[in-house]
């Protein structure tokens, strides 16, 4: 070796040999895996993209497992200097670390994952991506009524999850249970409008009456709870003087509620 050359310990030398090629051989496992989920006709573009997103942050996992791994002997050299180094980090990064911490939170209580229809901090919408940083949703409103897609993008950091309340609307299930609220003024008939409201609801959701009924037995069994009834029914709320509202609740699939909604309305508007 040269004597302008610094002197470099073989042991890093090698460590960083292994580092690099576990870095390839990652990089060229998650190219392989995405190829081949990218042309797997069976998959949904839904699941191709959970599929994806899942295969990026266990690739990434891996990579810090190994480097961990690799390095250990290095760092346990350090480790009294590291500690020092970590209190100082820990005040200066604290937000990193709740996104982190977040991150964990989310893949240990599985919490939501991609195509999940979420509300936490004022944001609704359904979840394009993840990793550990932050969350991506594709925006749903205008306001919390509505069902339509706004075409923004919202993105927030994990640490959001241990300072808010968040909102799962489709609890892993393809059939749910939905509000629509119809205001009458005082001499209105509400009697008509409440049987004209259940016979457009009943005629739009018989066709998928059982199965709905099947999933709800389904959420019964695994909570160990009293799952509701899926039949439409309409509740009565005096919420303003002189106004009454009619709430009706329906079952939908979780995929065509704006779309059950809407013909439930032009039903109930045309009878």
């Amino acid at each position: 070796m040269p004597a302008w050359l610094p002197h470099i310990d073989s042991s890093i030398l090698l460590d960083s040999l292994k580092s690099f090629l576990l870095l390839v051989t990652l990089l060229i496992t998650r190219a392989l895996i995405v190829r081949w989920i990218a042309k797997n006709q069976a998959l949904s573009m839904e699941a191709k993209r959970r599929w994806v997103v899942a295969t990026r942050n266990s690739i990434l996992f891996a990579l810090l497992i190994g480097l961990v791994v690799i390095w250990a002997h290095e760092l346990q050299a350090l480790a009294v200097s590291l500690v020092a180094l970590a209190a100082a980090l820990v005040l200066a990064t604290k937000e990193l670390i709740l996104c982190w911490s977040g991150a964990a939170l989310r893949v240990g209580g599985k919490v939501y994952s991609v195509g999940d229809r979420i509300q936490i901090a004022g944001h609704r919408g359904v979840v394009l991506d993840h990793d550990i940083f932050a969350t991506k949703l594709l925006e749903i409103g205008p306001g919390q009524a509505s069902h339509l897609y706004t075409g923004r993008v919202t993105i927030f950091p994990n640490s959001l999850l241990f300072t808010n309340v968040l909102i799962k609307e489709n609890p892993s299930q393809e059939y749910g249970l939905y509000i629509l609220e119809i205001p009458l003024k005082d001499e209105d008939d509400w009697q008509d409008a409440e049987r004209r409201l259940l016979e457009a609801a009943n005629a739009e959701c018989t066709p998928f009456m059982e199965e709905a009924g099947r999933q709800m037995k389904l959420l019964e069994q695994t909570n160990l709870l009293d799952a509701p009834s899926p039949a439409p029914r309409v509740t009565i709320q005096l919420s303003e003087p002189g106004r009454i509202h009619l709430v009706l609740r329906f079952p939908a699939p979780d995929r065509g509620r704006s779309r059950i909604e809407q013909a439930i309305l032009r039903r109930f508007l045309v009878g």
